[in-house]
């Protein structure tokens, strides 16, 4: 089985990065690295990481594009996945991977968002982020939509990719304050076919319940 390292970045995450992590550390098989990547919270976030045993590296600039790409540089893995820290994912998200990047044509996934909070699921939400995977490409890259296969994936779909391919294409953005995500996959794309798998994480409401 191949190694997967799992890049979570966090800014003031206490109150889910426990539940995220717990999730993390069950995978069967599991995971080769749990690193945490902190933007300098003022909360327990660091604490928590600690408590359940992940790596946890700290830069001295906020965004997920910086701590992604920090949380790229440490790890030691043959596939990176970035992880929300409001997001649970698969049991057997080492062997999804493993076996979805088997495929040389295939430059990296991500999976379908089901968003959810403590008393619903927002179904609507979850449907317009699954179908925006699609349309997103559709009205900037529609040649590729259909002779390549694009697809563009954002950070609450678990994005993954293999460590080689994260650093030819020269990781995320860091000057992007927003969009990284989609930026990355569009140049992960010209080195391979980007897949929406069939498969879900789950990611927290909190920002729509608000």
């Amino acid at each position: 089985m191949c190694k997967v390292s799992n890049i979570i970045p966090v800014l003031n995450e206490a109150s889910c990065l426990g539940l995220t992590l717990r999730c993390l550390q069950r995978l069967d098989p599991p995971a080769h690295q749990i690193i945490v990547v902190d933007g300098d919270s003022t909360d327990a976030t660091v604490a928590i990481a600690t408590h359940y045993q992940a790596t946890v590296v700290k830069t001295q600039q906020q965004g997920r594009a910086v701590q992604m790409n920090a949380g790229g540089e440490l790890a030691t893995g043959e596939i990176l996945s970035f992880v929300h820290g409001d997001t649970l994912v698969p049991n057997d998200l080492v062997t999804i991977l493993c076996q979805t990047l088997a495929t040389a044509s295939v430059a990296g996934g991500g999976f379908i968002s089901v968003m959810r909070g403590a008393q619903v699921t927002r179904w609507g939400l979850t449907l317009h982020n699954a179908l925006k995977t699609n349309y997103a490409p559709l009205e900037i890259r529609p040649y590729r939509y259909f002779r390549d296969g694009l697809r563009v994936l954002f950070g609450d779909q678990a994005i993954f990719c293999r460590h080689r391919d994260f650093f030819t294409c020269g990781g995320f953005d860091a000057t992007l304050p927003i969009m990284e995500d989609a930026d990355f996959c569009l140049r992960l794309s010209k080195l391979g076919r980007i897949r929406q798998l069939n498969r879900v994480v789950h990611s927290s409401d909190r920002r729509e319940a608000q």
